[in-house]
């Protein structure tokens, strides 16, 4: 049962020691840390932390938002954690999903998350709705037209010219064509 931490600043001239100062003070033997923003998907330092843990060990971060950018992504990988036992523990915010209180404390951000997704999802449902109401369609406009699709029908009806050539006229590229004629010259 290890302590595991990990540390992060957003550039290089943001001082990684406040938090390994903490992390050490907190009990951790294996440090991982890295310069790389908050917003990055790739993070191989955080990778690399979250290979070396193993079930009953803790990951420790000095304040969340040096895991995660938003709530969802917090979320989601301290769930991804417990699915594999092991825990969490942020200093900063006293959260810790080791002990009933702080897993409490964590399934009430989980809930405010989801909460706040379904609000999105309410708001966008209901802009869409008016937008129908309004006449308006969604989406993005067509590439080709009516006319355009006569054209390239009677192009791709000789066999002397390519897809790609036909494309390249339209303006438009040979998986558009496809698009509008499914099996090719054969769907004519």
């Amino acid at each position: 049962m290890a302590l595991v931490g990990y540390s992060r600043v957003s550039t290089g001239s943001q001082d990684l020691g406040l938090q390994t100062t903490a992390l050490k003070k907190a009990g951790c033997k294996k440090l991982f840390s890295e310069t790389a923003s908050g917003a990055q998907r790739d993070r191989p330092e955080l990778i690399k932390a979250l290979d070396y843990l193993r079930e009953g060990d803790t990951l420790v971060v000095w304040k969340l938002d040096r895991l995660a950018r938003s709530l969802r992504q917090l979320i989601d990988t301290v769930e991804q954690l417990g699915e594999r036992g092991i825990g969490f523990k942020s200093l900063t915010e006293s959260i810790d999903t080791t002990t009933p209180g702080g897993r409490l404390i964590f399934h009430v951000f989980g809930a405010l998350a989801e909460f706040e997704k379904n609000l999105i999802r309410e708001r966008t449902m209901a802009g869409l709705e008016n937008a129908r109401r309004l006449g308006r369609k969604g989406g993005r406009p067509r590439s080709m037209s009516e006319d355009d699709l006569a054209a390239a029908r009677l192009l791709l009806a000789s066999p002397d010219i390519t897809v790609e050539a036909v494309a390249e006229r339209m303006g438009v590229s040979p998986a558009t064509l496809y698009r509008y004629f499914p099996g090719g010259r054969q769907g004519l």
